[in-house]
């Protein structure tokens, strides 16, 4: 037996016991000092799954700013091109003249998509709706047009494309609509979990001594089923406003996630 197969062992079981809730306890009382482990938390591959951003390249991340009332405001605005009222929310382009409108920071990234503040989201629905808003805002198409629309074209295409990446990803969605709710998630929040981060530290520690693909997969595997595991936990917990148990939901998924990255690199 080699030494990705005991450690495999192993982690089986501490898999199998982080299903179950865990406690808390204080970090100041546990004293964990292995430096590459610090170097694996504080990885630059564990980057937020959002940007924040303000326009063109530096979009938003708005979570403080949206508000469900778009859809009531969208009879206050007009296109700033033709002044024809818009029949529809959100609104971010102008079927009268075909002119790309500035973006509106009330709409959240639920609305860019047609869809209600929901946190699952089917198979399929974001795909060919950012398709059909880039056939309409990509910067590409207002190049001939004047200044102020080809920086409303790159502002908005940015923001659907943000808005796509964000609720296409199951921890980042999560993060993005328990914002929405006015609830703080703190990604900087070191872990204070004894089972998970004994079971996360078996899990480096297999995925570093891991020599082959097959082991890696195996690994990664596992771990994609404990992020729909708890997935399916967040869903259920934010329905029900468990807000709590959300963050937990959401600590376990960063930490399955970044497991993933460091796989990625090995494969």
């Amino acid at each position: 037996m080699n030494r990705t197969e005991k450690l495999w062992k192993p982690l089986s079981g501490v898999v199998r016991q982080a299903l179950r809730t865990t406690c808390r306890f204080e970090l100041s009382n546990y004293n964990y000092t292995s430096t590459s482990w610090n170097r694996f938390l504080n990885s630059s591959s564990f980057s937020r799954p959002y940007e924040r951003c303000r326009s063109g390249a530096n979009l938003t991340f708005w979570s403080e700013t949206f508000c469900s009332e778009s859809a009531d405001r969208v009879h206050n605005v007009t296109c700033w091109n033709c002044n024809a009222v818009p029949e529809t929310s959100p609104f971010l382009f102008c079927e009268s003249c075909r002119s790309v409108q500035p973006v509106d920071q009330s709409v959240n990234y639920f609305q860019i998509f047609g869809l209600g503040k929901k946190y699952e989201i089917e198979d399929g629905s974001l795909e060919g709706k950012y398709k059909d808003w880039q056939k309409k805002l990509h910067p590409d198409l207002v190049h001939s047009k004047s200044e102020r629309e080809k920086e409303y074209a790159a502002e908005q295409s940015a923001c659907v494309i943000e808005a796509y990446r964000t609720l296409r990803n199951p921890l980042s969605r999560a993060i993005y609509i328990m914002r929405l709710e006015g609830v703080d998630v703190n990604e900087e929040e070191t872990v204070s979990e004894p089972e998970l981060l004994t079971e996360i530290m078996e899990i480096r520690e297999a995925v570093e001594d891991a020599t082959d693909s097959q082991a890696l997969n195996q690994i990664k595997s596992t771990m994609q089923e404990k992020l729909m595991h708890w997935s399916n936990s967040f869903a259920n917990a934010f329905q029900n406003h468990k807000f709590d148990d959300a963050l937990i939901c959401i600590r376990r998924m960063t930490y399955y996630s970044r497991v993933n990255e460091e796989i990625a690199k090995k494969l």
